[in-house]
C-alpha cells in the first residue's frame, strides 16, 4: 500500500510563521540587509499582489533574502511556486515555463533573460503596500529542482505540509533559535532550514555564494547563530577558516552527502559543546531521519523500527524510503513516477551493513568497475579522509587496458600535517591497504590544492 501525502489542509506559510510567535524578535539576515518579519504583519512587498491570485509563478531572484520573502508572500496566494536556483541554464527555461504553466515571474531586479522578459514580472520591493493575508488559503504546490543533473533538471512537486513534516512545533517557553546554513535556501537542504526558522519560531542568517567562509562565520557568530547546517563539503571548507574558533553554535547539522567519520570527529573536536548530527534527506524522499550518536552511517535498528510515519528499508542494496514527507510527483507529462508500487522512493544510495550499522558506500550510478569488481568512490574516500595528513579526497576512475578501469584519487592535504612527497603518497596508500581489498586501493594519488564543489554544496563528481 502506498503512503499518501498530507492533504492541502494546513495554514499557509505566513499564517504558520505568525502563529509561531515573537515576530518582533525575528528576522531574515543576509550579508547586506536585515529584514524584520514583523513588517509583514500588515504590509506586502508585492506591488501587484492581487493579480497573482491562483497563478503559477516562477520565483527567480538575485538574492536568497528576496526568495525567502517571496515564499512568505506567495504560499496560499498562488497555485504553484517554482523556486528557481541561480544556476538554471537559460536553455532549460522554455521547457520549465511550459511544463509548469508559468504566468508570471517574481523577481527583485529587472529581468534581462529574453525567455522570461516576455512574461509579466512582479517585483519584490519594500514592504509598503497595506494588505491582509486572511484569504491566502489556496493549496500551493512548491516546485524544487533536483541537484547534480547534467541534462534537463527535474522539477519535484512538494506541498508546505510535505516540506515541514519533519519540523517540530515550537514550544511556548522555548528561546528563539537563530539558524544559519551554508546552503542556498532555494534548494531542498537550505529550504528545510529556512522553514525550520520560520515555522519553528526562530530567525535565520543567510549565506552568500560570493562571501568567504571567514566573513560568513564571523557574521554568523555576531548574529548569535545557535543552529547551523551544511554539507560535509561545506564543513570541510569551513574548518580551514580562522573565524571558526570564535563561533560557538549549540547544534551542528550535516546533510546532502554521506558524513564520514573523519569529518564528524573533526567537528566534534572544534565544537565540543555542540550536538553534531547528520541527516538523510533528498528532494524526492524528504527528510527521513537524523543520527546523533556521533557515528557515520546509521543503526540497523532503523530498518526494523519505523520512526513515526517514515519507513526505511534496503532493497537490492539501495536505501528505500516511504514517507508522507516525500514529494508527490515530478512535474511534466512524460515524467517518471517518484515511487514504486508500494510507495517507496528508491534513493539509489548503496548501503552496506557492518557490525550492527548501515553505511553509505556510494551511489548506484557512480560505481567503478575494476575487472568485474565494484568500487564505490565514497567508500574509498571515507578511508583516505581518515589519514591524519588528509583534509579531503575525490576518488575517480582511470581507463586501464587490462582491467577496464583502475581507481585513482585526488587528495587535498591538511595545512598543518601534510607536505607533498612520494613518501606521504606511499603512506596513504599503505593506510588504505590495511582497510580495503586490493581492487579498492587507489593505484595512484595526485595531490591537489583544492576540489570543486557544486552549486548544491556537494563534491563535484562530473567527469570523475
Amino acid at each position: 500500500m502506498s503512503t499518501r501525502p498530507h492533504p492541502h489542509n494546513a495554514p499557509a506559510l505566513w499564517a504558520r510563521t505568525e502563529a509561531a510567535g515573537q515576530l518582533a524578535r525575528r528576522f531574515l539576515l543576509d550579508d547586506r540587509v536585515r529584514f524584520d518579519l514583523s513588517v509583514l504583519a500588515d504590509k506586502s512587498c508585492l506591488a501587484q499582489r492581487d493579480v497573482l491570485r491562483g497563478a503559477s509563478v516562477l520565483l527567480r531572484t538575485e538574492t536568497q533574502l528576496a526568495s525567502a520573502v517571496g515564499l512568505l508572500e506567495l504560499d496560499g496566494l498562488v497555485r504553484r511556486i517554482v523556486l528557481c536556483t541561480s544556476d538554471i541554464e537559460e536553455r532549460f527555461l522554455p521547457a520549465i515555463v511550459s511544463d509548469a504553466e508559468i504566468a508570471s515571474v517574481i523577481c527583485d531586479v529587472p529581468i534581462t533573460t529574453p525567455m522570461l522578459a516576455s512574461l509579466p514580472c512582479v517585483m519584490i520591493g519594500e514592504p509598503t503596500m497595506p494588505c491582509s493575508r486572511a484569504d491566502a488559503a489556496l493549496p500551493t504546490e512548491w516546485i524544487l529542482f533536483t541537484s547534480g543533473t547534467t541534462g534537463q533538471p527535474k522539477m519535484v512537486v512538494h506541498t508546505l505540509q510535505s516540506l515541514t513534516g519533519a519540523i517540530p512545533s515550537p514550544t511556548a517557553d522555548a528561546a528563539p533559535i537563530v539558524w544559519s546554513t551554508f546552503y542556498d535556501i532555494r534548494r531542498y537542504g537550505g529550504l528545510q532550514i529556512l522553514l525550520r526558522s520560520l515555522v519553528g519560531g526562530g530567525s535565520i542568517v543567510l549565506s552568500s555564494p560570493s562571501e568567504p567562509p571567514n566573513s560568513f562565520l564571523a557574521r554568523a557568530a555576531s548574529a548569535g547563530v545557535s543552529h547551523i547546517s551544511g554539507t560535509p563539503s561545506h564543513w570541510r571548507r569551513a574548518t580551514l577558516s580562522s573565524s571558526i574558533a570564535e563561533f560557538h553554535p549549540s547544534y551542528v547539522r550535516l546533510s546532502g552527502e554521506a558524513a564520514d567519520q573523519a569529518v564528524l570527529d573533526t567537528l566534534r573536536g572544534i565544537f565540543p559543546s555542540a550536538q553534531v548530527a547528520h541527516a538523510f534527506a533528498s528532494t524526492e524522499a524528504g527528510v527521513a531521519f537524523d543520527v546523533r550518536d556521533g557515528g557515520a552511517g546509521f543503526p540497523v535498528s532503523l530498518l526494523d523500527e519505523p520512526r513515526g510515519a517514515v519507513e526505511i528499508r534496503v532493497v537490492d542494496g539501495t536505501l528505500r524510503i516511504r514517507s508522507p514527507r516525500r514529494a508527490t510527483r515530478y512535474l511534466g507529462a512524460a515524467a517518471d513516477p517518484i515511487t514504486d508500487a508500494d510507495g517507496f522512493v528508491d534513493t539509489k544510495d548503496i548501503i552496506e551493513q557492518r557490525e550492527g550499522r548501515c553505511y553509505f558506500v556510494g551511489r548506484r550510478d557512480g560505481v567503478i568497475n575494476v575487472g568485474g569488481l565494484k568500487v564505490y568512490p565514497e567508500e574509498v574516500e571515507a578511508i583516505i579522509n581518515r589519514h591524519p595528513a588528509v583534509h579531503l579526497s575525490l576518488v575517480k576512475s582511470r581507463r586501464s587496458p587490462i582491467v577496464g578501469a583502475i581507481v585513482v584519487a585526488d587528495v587535498v592535504l591538511s595545512l598543518a600535517d601534510g607536505e607533498e612527497s612520494k613518501a606521504l603518497e606511499a603512506d596513504i596508500l599503505a593506510f588504505c591497504r590495511t582497510m580495503l581489498p586490493w581492487h579498492k586501493v587507489p593505484a595512484a594519488i595526485r595531490f591537489v590544492p583544492g576540489l570543486a564543489v557544486s552549486a548544491a554544496g556537494k563534491l563535484s563528481r562530473r567527469g570523475a
